[in-house]
């Protein structure tokens, strides 16, 4: 037995009323199910129950076996004083609040339909990534788009959850948290976490200290990262971020990364991290007030233009250092500043108006994304072709948090799509 399932089947009330009795033989009357809880705490909460002639209103706790009750320890833990009913598949022990109170216990293992259970397990281990691929089409498409709309928002509350805890990472600095998921965005999955390491490593004063003059901006990033304090190569223009970076170590008495934390292998030139690196001084050099635009709410348009950037001269003509190449324009591309705008500037925005309490800016968060067009990646594709076709960033936003937290992960059962094709 599986408790999400004893979830959906109290959530619903797949059950007989006529049929349900505590286990000391006492009527029981469901009069409201409760809010199904998706944090600590119970599982549903502002239920409305009678046992026998009581009426109470409190908090139900779901659990397979009655044990588990102490296993996880809500006996020393008073969030739970306010169950007033444990429902459980099997019962194998009395359990007590922290007050010492035995709580009254539900047992549904004579109640359900074990044929009924039987399907639901061949249904989400059919084999597919997405289990209701076959059975979407007799679905209301009222019900599909209100579940996407209530997911775009769940992605950016996700998001925001990470936001903060980086936030206090760096002390309440919303600049510099701005900067540390630009520069992890900047590279991309293979090269992400040494992005924010870097970002850890150059604090965003030092960077808006020599941001007016470009080289000396290449020589602190560059240097941080670790990637002009190896060997050192004949190449005038390496030898002089060196010595540029030796002063600003020694000014800033700053510790650089190890080089080994940074990849290549699989990546294609233009996304070699040291034409990461150069994009990142240029878009420094270029504005200081990054953070400062969604503080003014500021347009798709006028995002998309501040991220227009290309590397320096040096960059056209090199993808590492000391090793000429065929000359080409190492600008950000228009489908990568669309995705940072998607997947940094809107959750910043929504995590920003959430800490000040300003809808505005959680709002300007889904109007940006809605005005974007739909991301292209695989699990975009594999939608496209069961017949859920995207329009706008904010609809890939969500059937990739549908996808992703939801379809493998087999919540079936914590999913309005699913809800309605078991049912």
């Amino acid at each position: 037995m599986k408790e999400d399932y004893l979830h959906y089947i109290w959530k619903f009330q797949k059950l007989n009323p006529a049929l349900l009795k505590t286990v000391d033989n006492e009527s029981v009357l469901i009069k409201r199910v409760g809010l199904h809880n998706q944090n600590a705490g119970p599982d549903f909460l502002e239920s409305k129950v009678f046992i026998g002639d009581t009426e109470w209103f409190g908090s139900v706790e779901i659990h397979v076996k009655s044990s588990d009750w102490n296993k996880h320890k809500h006996q020393y833990d008073k969030a739970y004083n306010n169950v007033m009913l444990h429902v459980v598949f099997e019962d194998d022990e009395p359990v007590k609040n922290q007050n010492g109170e035995l709580i009254p216990t539900l047992v549904l293992k004579p109640l359900l339909d074990n044929n009924k259970f039987k399907q639901y397990k061949h249904f989400i281990n059919n084999g597919l990534t997405i289990p209701c691929q076959r059975h979407l089409e007799p679905i209301d498409s009222f019900i599909i788009n209100n579940w996407l709309e209530r997911l775009v928002l769940e992605r950016l509350e996700r998001k925001t959850t990470l936001i903060t805890k980086t936030l206090e990472e760096y002390k309440g600095d919303w600049s510099q948290t701005f900067t540390h998921y630009i520069m992890r965005y900047f590279g991309m999955k293979v090269n992400g976490d040494a992005m924010a390491e870097l970002s850890r490593k150059t604090p965003l004063i030092y960077i808006q200290k020599e941001r007016n003059h470009l080289p000396t901006l290449e020589a602190l990033l560059f240097g941080q990262a670790g990637l002009i304090n190896t060997t050192v190569i004949e190449d005038d223009y390496f030898l002089a971020l060196r010595k540029e970076y030796l002063f600003l170590k020694q000014k800033y008495d700053l510790t650089a990364m190890k080089v080994v934390n940074w990849k290549y292998s699989k990546l294609r030139p233009p996304n070699f991290p040291t034409i990461r690196i150069a994009q990142i001084a240029q878009l420094f050099h270029s504005t200081d007030q990054l953070f400062e635009n969604i503080r003014a709410l500021s347009t798709v348009t006028d995002y998309q233009k501040l991220l227009t950037v290309s590397t320096s001269d040096y960059w056209n003509t090199h993808y590492t250092f000391g090793k000429e190449c065929k000359q080409t324009k190492n600008s950000v591309g228009k489908i990568m500043i669309n995705n940072i705008i998607i997947n940094v500037v809107s959750p910043m925005s929504f995590a920003y108006g959430k800490s000040i309490n300003d809808e505005r800016y959680c709002n300007y968060a889904t109007e940006l994304i809605t005005s974007l067009p739909s991301e292209s990646n695989s699990i975009i594709d594999n939608w496209k072709t069961i017949g859920l076709k995207s329009k706008s960033a904010m609809q890939s936003q969500s059937l990739i948090e549908l996808y992703s937290n939801y379809c493998t992960n087999k919540k079936c059962l914590s999913c309005a799509i699913g809800v309605q094709v078991l049912k």
